[in-house]
């Protein structure tokens, strides 16, 4: 067994299926320590069971939270400040694209709300757990898609014309946004942050949560997709390759940093979405 990632603690979010499955079978043969989190727990039961099995490792824990519930987000939070001492890697991988404008448990776009503030308040709730780690990484899960996004500061929640893509692209954005913040609060404390396009894969995502396709992006997917492993590829580089332990704030592409969009470099649009985001996710400071 690869021991390069022993006695690493690793959290991936939607870590039951696709990209987040193939991140989680490949640390855990690492010798990673595995903290699954899925929104249900049925699913989440069998991907812990089957990395068990593939990998023989006994390091794999589950926890079942709804990303669309702050209140979910909140209670995992707690659980893993009862269970571990530390997180060395926080891996927000778990995202969605819904067909039609839907909106989460405490009124947001669904969309932003999954892929965005979820992992937003997450990150902020864990930040001392990744603290008390020598080396800790966040990585988040962008998409070329945010070169055609935009943050809509002053509608947020699409009320104003909602389309399946203009939701995605603006979630993916706001990623990218948050991820170099991260790296400008962080980076003094030896954490980093890096953000990464894995590809078009083909995996589940683009179905709805009530298992609908959004029908044009499942099309474009048959054609150009990648399998989830290859995939995680550039994910699992970030969470393990040695040459990244001082490297933060890049967007990667094939485990290479690229240029992300002009407009996720704005100093004052991030600050704006980090204000915002901390007033939707209910924080009255920021802990990062």
């Amino acid at each position: 067994m690869n021991s390069s990632m022993e006695d690493k603690i690793i959290l991936i979010t939607g870590a039951n299926s696709g990209i987040g499955k193939s991140t989680a079978m490949a640390l855990a043969a690492m010798g990673g320590e595995l903290i699954l989190v899925t929104r249900q727990a049925s699913s989440g039961a069998e991907a812990r069971k089957e990395i068990q099995e593939q990998t023989g490792s006994d390091k794999i824990h589950q926890y079942t939270c709804d990303l669309a519930s702050l209140a979910q987000v909140r209670s995992l939070a707690a659980d893993l400040h009862r269970d571990f001492e530390r997180i060395d890697i926080l891996i927000n991988n778990a995202g969605i694209i819904t067909r039609d404008r839907r909106l989460t448990e405490d009124g947001f776009e669904y969309q932003f709300g999954v892929n965005h503030l979820s992992h937003f308040l997450l990150t902020q709730l864990l930040v001392d757990l990744l603290r008390k780690s020598q080396a800790a990484r966040i990585i988040n899960l962008s998409s070329i898609a945010h070169k055609s996004g935009k943050i809509h500061y002053s509608d947020l929640n699409l009320e104003k014309g909602y389309a399946p893509m203009k939701a995605y692209s603006q979630s993916k954005l706001a990623n990218i946004i948050f991820t170099y913040g991260l790296c400008d609060r962080l980076s003094k404390e030896g954490i980093t942050a890096n953000a990464v396009h894995p590809g078009i894969v083909g995996s589940r995502f683009g179905f709805g949560r009530n298992g609908r396709a959004t029908q044009w992006f499942m099309k474009l997917y048959q054609k150009l997709a990648k399998s989830p492993k290859k995939g995680a590829e550039t994910v699992i580089f970030l969470a393990s390759s040695p040459d990244l332990e001082q490297k933060s704030g890049g967007y990667y592409v094939n485990k290479k940093a690229v240029p992300s969009s002009k407009s996720s470099y704005d100093p004052d649009a991030s600050t704006a979405l980090w204000n915002l985001s901390l007033k939707m996710g209910g924080l009255s400071k920021s802990l990062i």
